[in-house]
């Protein structure tokens, strides 16, 4: 079993990590993937072996929690911890700005009381703010640390409580350790309060920003109406009997009426319809669902889906589909796993995560004897400070969302262009594609289920088949792209000739089998090509299976969507070099990412280590600045990821 579950509690590609290991290492779980953007895991189990109780458990005792309950609303959760986040926030800003005013001596308290009673004071802000603010970083560190693994709150939890520690005992012995032998001393209450306020407004800015990538998938999950007309049992055929229920009650067999203005529950057969324009019809607007720009008439035999709108008329129809098994959640259920998919870039980032925190840690402490080394006691207060910056200002944030923001934000982005992309590596290799092997009749033609077989022979082309709208411009696009275009088809020469130079296609095969085609995709893949193949029968599953990316019509046959990679929901093939052009902006915007997250690294851990005090410059990263550089370096990769959601930003070529 297979199924994509929202986790709660993770802040950093670290805490990703960690769930993900702890998934993977359990018995009866036979693939995980933890997505941090989407803050959801996709879990293949065994249910006999494991059951998602014992899942949860597992996972709520590294600090973390997974939503597997049918009343728990993701929404809500979502909305209270967002609430809850932005009032803990306000809250440090409000402890930050008291100690710092106290520290700096901005409060008076009489001459006749010394520093050491603001310095208490600030103490007791300081213990206030870490409880009150601060207790889940501490929280979440221990759970982790018993289980022999870190996170950035690890860091986080270090860093503030080093500088508390110490400033506690220099407020109580600072005098009698310090002062005896010539060294001066301070207290740094304001750098834990600093670093728990910037770390809350770094991870307050992300949630607002992650609603913008989790708007696709909120927006597919928007067209589920809540509640479904039942037509009752003994009152069938007449205009009364009808009970409201939740969507979720809906059984097989149920016969649901859908009036104009509504939207259709669930997938089902019509078994009657009806409007002002015709007695025996009702029109459905497939366009979310299909891409269809008309609204489709659905008539007595016809299929509806779930989230499609009734736009004309009123018709009852037996459902077919229901819960999990319906069109839109399958929809659902693949963006979910594409967005939680890991591209081979991510896989590297990922491993790099799991050892950076404990090799940051090691940095520190470090920094901390090589100060001591060099100044000896007279330099502890430096060597301290540049240890706790290094903790804060290395954290792997933004390199752990460098790339799976911006494969979240483009697989939504394809979603609802109608384009279902199954996996992270199907839209980073989509970007490479130079050659397109296409099938004519159902991928590039519509047949007409209407002509008279016995007079086919006499029918010119065009009134056997039609060539579906766009095609002209989607074959103009990707041939501006660079991309060789083959159409292959089964039918006789002359009508494959009529039709490759109707849809501006140079090249073509006729009379071809299921094997020529996979023979044509592994003879272009040997010549260097990196192929895309576009079928919708059985007859193509051979050719898409060894092709790069697989992309399959929505209308095709299940065998066909199974093996591809990508889905094209209606007839538009203009979104397939729309893909293509949103891959190639996808790996540039990664590539950005791992680029500015890398040399934030390589700049900033030097600087917070106060190697320019070596070289005589009075330059040092404090640590409430430290946060600050940590906090921003993530909220500039979630917001150089949104630029995706731009659909009039040029393409990049590479």
């Amino acid at each position: 079993m297979k199924k994509t579950i929202p986790v709660i509690g993770m802040a950093c590609s670290a805490c990703s990590a960690n769930v993900e290991r702890k998934l993977n290492s359990l018995e009866g779980v036979n693939e995980a993937t933890v997505s941090l953007p989407g803050r959801t895991a996709t879990v293949e189990y065994d249910p006999e072996v494991i059951s998602l109780e014992q899942l949860k458990a597992e996972i709520k005792s590294i600090g973390y929690d997974l939503v597997i309950e049918e009343n728990r609303s993701v929404e809500e959760l979502e909305h209270r911890a967002y609430q809850l986040l932005r009032r803990k926030t306000i809250l440090a800003w409000i402890f930050a700005v008291l100690v710092m005013a106290v520290s700096m001596r901005w409060i008076s308290f009489g001459r006749d009381l010394d520093a050491s009673f603001s310095n208490q004071i600030a103490l007791i802000l300081t213990l206030a703010a870490i409880i009150l603010c601060g207790r889940s970083f501490y929280v979440s560190a221990f759970r982790q640390m018993r289980h022999g693994t870190a996170s950035m709150d690890t860091l986080v939890a270090l860093s503030t409580a080093v500088a508390f520690l110490f400033s506690v005992f220099n407020t109580f012995f600072g005098d009698k350790v310090w002062t005896s032998q010539g060294i001066a001393w301070h207290t740094y209450f304001d750098a834990p309060c600093m670093i728990i306020a910037f770390v809350l407004t770094g991870r307050l800015i992300e949630e607002r920003a992650r609603k913008g990538m989790t708007g696709n998938i909120r927006a597919l999950m928007g067209l589920r109406p809540k509640t479904a007309r039942i037509v009752t049992p003994d009152n069938g055929t007449t205009d009364g009997g009808f009970s409201e229920i939740p969507i979720a009650a809906i059984g097989v067999g149920d016969m649901i009426e859908v009036r104009a203005g509504e939207k259709v529950p669930v997938d089902g057969v019509v078994t009657w319809a009806q409007s002002f324009m015709t007695d025996d019809g009702a029109y459905v607007d497939e366009a979310m669902m299909t891409g269809e720009p008309t609204p489709v008439l659905k008539r007595s035999g016809s299929e509806v889906l779930s989230g499609t709108l009734l736009v004309q008329g009123k018709l009852r129809f037996r459902a077919r589909q229901v819960g999990e098994q319906t069109a839109l959640a399958n929809m659902i259920r693949l963006v979910q796993e594409a967005q939680g998919s890991k591209a081979p870039v991510q896989r590297m980032v990922d491993k790099w995560a799991r050892i950076f925190v404990p090799v940051v840690i090691d940095i520190s402490v470090l920094t901390f004897f090589l100060w001591l080394l060099i100044g000896g006691m007279s330099m502890f207060s430096q060597a301290l400070l540049s240890a706790v910056s290094v903790l804060i200002i290395a954290c792997p944030c933004a390199m752990g969302l460098a790339t799976p923001t911006a494969i979240m934000i483009a697989v939504g982005s394809a979603a609802r262009k109608n384009v279902l992309v199954k996996n992270a590596t199907a839209m980073e290799v989509l970007r490479k594609v130079n050659a397109v092997v296409i099938d004519k009749t159902g991928t590039l033609t519509i047949a007409n289920q209407q002509i008279d077989f016995t007079k086919a022979d006499h029918l010119s082309y065009e009134e056997r088949e039609t060539l579906k709208p766009h095609v002209q411009e989607a074959v103009a696009a990707m041939q501006e792209e660079g991309i060789d275009i083959h159409l292959m088809s089964g039918d006789k020469d002359e009508a494959v000739r009529f039709w490759a130079d109707k849809a501006g296609i140079s090249h073509y095969q006729s009379g071809v089998k299921p094997q020529d085609k996979e023979n044509l995709v592994r003879t272009l893949q040997q010549e260097g090509k990196t192929v895309a193949m576009i079928g919708d029968g059985v007859n193509d599953s051979q050719a898409l299976a060894v092709a790069d990316v697989s992309i399959a019509m929505g209308r095709g046959t299940d065998v066909a969507m199974d093996v591809a990679q990508v889905t094209l929901m209606g007839d538009d093939l203009r979104r397939i070099p729309d893909a293509i052009r949103l891959s190639r902006r996808t790996v540039s915007t990664i590539r950005q990412n791992l680029f500015w997250a890398f040399i934030y690294n390589i700049v900033c851990i030097p600087l917070a280590a106060g190697a320019p005090r070596l070289f005589d410059m009075d330059f040092q990263i404090t640590p409430a600045w430290a946060a600050a550089l940590m906090a921003f370096s993530s909220i500039s990769v979630v917001l150089n990821s949104l630029r995706l959601l731009n659909p009039n930003r040029s393409s990049e070529r590479h």
